[in-house]
């Protein structure tokens, strides 16, 4: 096979590196273009807030921030608040919902190290967490805060080096030491794609089961983007598995020819001829007989079997 084996071994984890790349590539376009379908669909955490009222059914025993309620009760009587809210990777979309279609209207700008901020989008004016939130909500989304800049950056890490494994796994073709170099580069890439995978499922549940808690009472529902969530554990899926097969690369499909020269070696034991006895001796080595002459006969006590007299 040489050469045309060895790439056909390489592509199998060069098509699952690639696939995890592209992956990525959607995770991060999430929220970043509001006119395709696609990029509209995918976000990690979604506020409802068009059934907001400001009468909530509440339990007798509960108590409802009043400073909360009339701060979103303001941002909503001066149309500030939308009625959903998508937050993506970079930045975060708002919109309009009419007869159940839902309707993006505006998207933030990227931003490194973006992060979901309900004062400031809800237009919260006058206000400070500290005034507004209670202290679980408050406490949930400092939490929130502080992950979410190690998140943002185990993607960005784990973006790179995937891009870069798919570079370096050219070279795997090869030789067994690119395989080995790729298959380092492919462990690394899995770690951080796993650790962003983790961070951003259990980070934003957290935070949906937080906004829940804290404004479910006035009709105000969070949830988490399953079709974001899936894409980033598919990418995960892709990375583990590629890093398997370029391990197996190393190990196997050296990329050299099947066809080796042969090489012939004399045994020790070869065959030779025996003298007879009805022959006579014969000295070693000298295998050639004396033909008798035509007309002659021959003499001597040998045995000849294929001898016919003439009648």
């Amino acid at each position: 096979m040489g050469k045309l084996g060895r790439f056909a071994c390489i592509f199998t984890p060069m098509a699952l590196t690639l696939a995890s790349l592209v992956c990525l590539v959607l995770v991060f376009s999430g929220q970043l273009n509001k006119n395709m379908a696609l990029q509209r669909d995918l976000w990690f955490f979604k506020a409802n807030t068009k059934e907001f009222t400001v009468n909530p059914d509440i339990a007798p025993n509960s108590n409802l921030d009043n400073v909360l309620l009339s701060s979103l009760e303001a941002s909503a009587s001066s149309g500030e608040l939308k009625d959903f809210y998508q937050v993506g990777l970079w930045n975060y979309c708002e919109g309009e919902i009419n007869d159940g279609h839902e309707k993006i209207t505006y998207c933030s700008p990227r931003k490194v190290y973006f992060w979901f901020n309900p004062i400031e989008v809800w237009e919260l004016k006058n206000t400070t967490a500290q005034q507004v939130f209670p202290d679980k909500m408050k406490n949930g989304i400092d939490a929130y805060h502080k992950v979410s800049k190690w998140m943002f950056a185990a993607y960005v890490i784990a973006i790179c080096l995937t891009a870069a494994e798919l570079v370096v796994g050219i070279f795997a073709i090869f030789s067994r030491w690119g395989s080995l170099v790729t298959t380092i580069v492919s462990t690394a890439s899995t770690l951080f794609v796993l650790a962003a995978a983790i961070t951003s499922t259990a980070l934003y549940g957290a935070l949906a089961g937080t906004f829940d808690s804290v404004l479910k009472p006035m009709k105000i529902k969070a949830s988490v983007g399953t079709k974001m969530l899936s894409v980033v554990w598919l990418a995960v899926a892709f990375s583990v598995a590629s890093g398997f097969f370029w391990l197996i690369s190393v190990c196997c499909c050296s990329g050299k020819s099947g066809h080796k020269k042969v090489v012939v070696e004399k045994t020790p034991y070869t065959y030779e001829r025996v003298a007879s006895p009805y022959l006579g001796h014969r000295q070693q080595g000298n295998e050639l007989h004396n033909l008798p002459q035509s007309g002659t006969t021959t003499s001597g006590h040998a045995y000849e079997p294929f001898r016919h007299e003439r009648v």
